[in-house]
């Protein structure tokens, strides 16, 4: 370890200003100039992506004129995740291999300190790092030239061109060679979008012309392409559910999918990725006389938030033939309401475990017991996986010969100990309810079913944006979770659109972000705790986290916070 002392006065030395700021950024992120590059972060790259296919001709022109050179050309996308890496020799391959230069590592000033890749990217412009200038001891050895690749018509930042070498190979030649590179992939990277709109828009004319009575709709990056029957038929909310469709297709082959459209209507779509266009996708859906339409169900209670296609079928044999039934899944899945749903009309005598503390375990046997001896109604043991192990075989006992009918809700089976294991066994039914990070594709109804039940349904919507950003989140709380999040948003806006910005903070992540890791997770939470602490000011907020302005624009821009 580094005394901090000394790094004080390293940076005090006449380093250049941008060298300096680097280096207290490496040093307030907590990264200590000593550190392994072993614990640099990989992740899986996207080959076919926009910027790899616009540099990938320069990245072969630039390989042939530096092959049996000492020089290796590095492109690394807009979170500073290395693409590609092209080497002139095999010494310089092996040399940055070691210190962590390859495919699908992150090059970040947290854990990788100055370099011209981390840096270039925290700067937005070109910069030259020669050899001591690093702030890790281990690329020391190395010099290199780092330029960003920024998007002609969005100047958005698209990646870092980084050229490398051992440091007594440095040479003043290296930014202009890498600068006029960098330009040649911007400008293919116009190219290439022109080509990509020109593709989609060929794609969706082939579709539409072919079919025009049926809905015909194509998404791209900023583009939407639809016929008369689609606009008609599809809201805002349903380009959310469609793009989420597209997010595991690993090839551009077709694929059928039955969905539940805002409108009501069960519709069979059939979608596929456009070759060349950067996730560009085509979706071609029954026409609207196709298929029989049925209207959005009417909450009752929080019933339309846990409703899924063929369930009421299965709730009402059930109800018909008075099963015993398990009713699993985690928190907030919606276990007891799924429960009062399956009574119907009948009255529901809740026995909750939760009370046990409370009421004592005889006490709550006795009404356990009283409640079993109803003769209408639905008995519903709630919770039973926080039962104790000799509780739950007196209940067992109390079931035996099932005088009344009943139902049971816990946890999953793997969360159940063997006495309750053995009172859920009574249950010759089993509902299990899956958690919501599993139903993203049903968001855009899960939301309206919770706008209902909260009364707004005709007064405000949830644009796409919005839900993009909702489908992003993990839902640890499942739909109770949900739940609290549009009873937040409805606090502060009763009618109109419902944006990004007017989410809560931790869920304004964009849907097209790149999944987060741990740590990038605690990042974000960080950033919003103190954002929220310092009432959305960055300057402040900056100084809260003890780092530069410079730094929270960046890191805000890479975790897609919207703030």
């Amino acid at each position: 370890m580094v005394d901090l002392r000394d790094l004080d006065d390293k940076i005090r030395d006449p380093l250049r200003p941008e060298i300096a700021s680097s280096w207290r950024r490496s040093q307030l992120s907590g990264l200590d100039p000593g550190d392994p590059v072993g614990r640099l972060t990989f992740e899986e790259v996207n080959d076919r992506c926009r910027l790899v296919v616009a540099a990938d001709p320069v990245l072969d022109d630039m390989e042939r004129t530096l092959d049996r050179t000492g020089f290796a050309v590095i492109l690394a996308d807009r979170q500073s995740r290395i693409l590609d890496m092209r080497c002139g020799d095999r010494p310089v391959r092996t040399a940055l291999e070691r210190t962590g230069g390859m495919r699908g590592r992150l090059f970040s000033e947290e854990n990788t300190g100055t370099n011209s890749i981390a840096t270039a990217y925290e700067l937005r412009r070109g910069i030259a790092v020669h050899g001591t200038e690093h702030y890790l001891e281990a690329f020391k050895k190395f010099s290199c030239y780092g330029h960003p690749i920024l998007h002609p018509v969005t100047h958005r930042l698209e990646g870092v061109l980084d050229i490398t070498c051992l440091a007594v190979d440095d040479s003043p030649l290296l930014a202009p060679f890498l600068i006029r590179a960098a330009r040649d992939i911007q400008a293919r990277l116009l190219e290439g979008s022109r080509h990509a709109e020109q593709r989609m828009l060929a794609r969706y004319q082939e579709a539409a012309t072919q079919h025009p009575d049926r809905p015909v709709l194509v998404l791209g990056d900023g583009v939407v392409l639809a016929n008369p029957a689609a606009v008609d038929l599809l809201q805002a909310s349903d380009h959310a559910l469609l793009r989420a469709l597209t997010g595991d297709l690993r090839d551009d082959r077709g694929r059928l999918r039955d969905i539940e459209l805002a409108c009501g209507r069960t519709a069979r779509v059939r979608f596929e990725r456009i070759p060349g266009t950067g996730g560009g996708a085509l979706f071609e859906l029954d026409a609207p006389d196709d298929r029989p339409r049925r209207s959005l169900p009417v909450p009752r209670g929080r019933a339309a938030s846990v409703r899924r296609p063929g369930r009421a079928g299965e709730l009402n044999r059930i109800r018909t033939h008075r099963l015993p039934v398990l009713i699993t899944g985690e928190p907030g899945t919606g276990r007891t309401t799924t429960a009062r749903e399956l009574a119907g009309d009948a009255p529901v005598l809740l026995v909750a475990a939760a009370r046990l503390d409370e009421e004592g375990d005889s006490a709550w046997l006795a009404r356990l017991a009283e409640s079993l001896h109803a003769p209408d109604g639905l008995t519903v043991l709630d919770d039973v996986h926080l039962l104790p192990a000799d509780t739950a075989a007196r209940a067992g006992r109390l079931l035996e010969g099932r005088p009344g009918w009943f139902a049971m809700t816990g946890a999953p089976a793997d969360g159940l100990g063997a006495e309750q294991r053995a009172l859920a066994a009574r249950c010759v039914e089993r509902i299990d309810l899956p958690p919501l990070r599993r139903r993203i594709d049903e968001l855009p109804q899960l939301v309206a079913a919770a706008l209902a039940e909260a009364g707004a349904a005709g007064n405000v919507r949830f644009t796409a944006a919005a839900l993009e950003a909702l489908a992003s989140h993990s839902w640890p709380g499942n739909l109770r979770e949900l739940d609290a999040v549009v009873r937040t948003v409805l606090e502060h806006r009763s009618g109109g659109d419902i944006t990004v910005r007017d989410l809560p903070g931790p869920y304004r992540i964009s849907a097209r972000t790149r999944r987060l890791g741990d740590l990038e997770r605690a990042e974000r939470d960080a950033i919003l705790t103190a954002l929220r602490a310092c009432g959305g000011n960055k300057v402040h907020t900056a100084e809260r986290l003890g780092i530069s302005r410079t730094t929270l624009y960046n890191r805000i821009r890479a975790l897609g916070i919207v703030a």
